[in-house]
């Protein structure tokens, strides 16, 4: 089968993994370690991005330059420690993501997260088989939503023209990220974010989660 898509690249926290409630209560309990109070659905909708576009969001410029590096250092420990086991991947993720392969399409992950948190993650959805490119946020010099993650996973992908490649995300920083770059987004609902949000930041088509997706993958833009 040789399908116009050649490579679809798959954000993780939300999308892959249900992971994003976990991430905003260790972000709240690290905020509040420094003195820092935050309500856990403020911090939830700016999960998606990385910790470099999410701190400035709660902490003022003198402080960030001043902790900025130990806050972030202490809420990826705490996430691991106490967070990390708790997480989940959606339904049919390995099966998603064995069908790409079989419709000879490359499988690449885009994440936020840092290479460390990235392979763990693999680990928990037993995929790491099945994954041909990686990108984390050690390829990136920004984050979600600004395009560096993606330009980065375009590079992996040499001689692949843009609009063979396809992204699946779970936030509009995924989408806003990817058409930055000149690729676009197929959303889906797991990670938490309204229809609405992912449509108004471009999102080509919407499904629940992964099942949803692999149920509907011949009628796909995947397809």
């Amino acid at each position: 089968m040789s399908a116009r898509i050649k490579a679809v690249v798959f954000d993780i926290d939300g999308t892959l993994l249900d992971s994003v409630d976990l991430h905003a209560r260790a972000w709240v309990e690290a905020f509040a370690h420094f003195g820092i109070r935050t309500e856990e659905a403020d911090v939830r909708r700016q999960i998606g991005k990385g910790g470099d576009q999410l701190l400035p969001v709660f902490v003022d410029e003198a402080r960030l330059a001043r902790e900025g590096e130990a806050i972030e250092a202490y809420r990826s420990d705490l996430f691991k420690r106490t967070y990390l086991a708790q997480a989940k991947p959606f339904p049919a993720v390995r099966a998603l993501l064995s069908h790409v392969r079989d419709a000879g399409q490359t499988v690449a992950l885009a994440s936020s997260g840092k290479a460390d948190e990235v392979e763990n993650y693999q680990k928990i959805l037993g995929i790491t088989d099945l994954v041909d490119v990686v990108t984390t946020s050690d390829d990136a010099d920004r984050s979600k939503p600004h395009p560096d993650i993606f330009e980065a996973v375009l590079s992996k992908l040499p001689g692949l023209p843009k609009e063979r490649v396809m992204v699946v995300g779970d936030t509009p920083y995924d989408a806003q990220a990817a058409a930055r770059a000149g690729l676009s987004t197929i959303g889906v609902l797991c990670g938490g974010f309204p229809e609405a949000e992912l449509s108004a930041a471009g999102c080509v088509a919407i499904y629940r989660d992964p099942q949803d997706l692999l149920d509907g993958y011949a009628r796909s833009p995947l397809a």
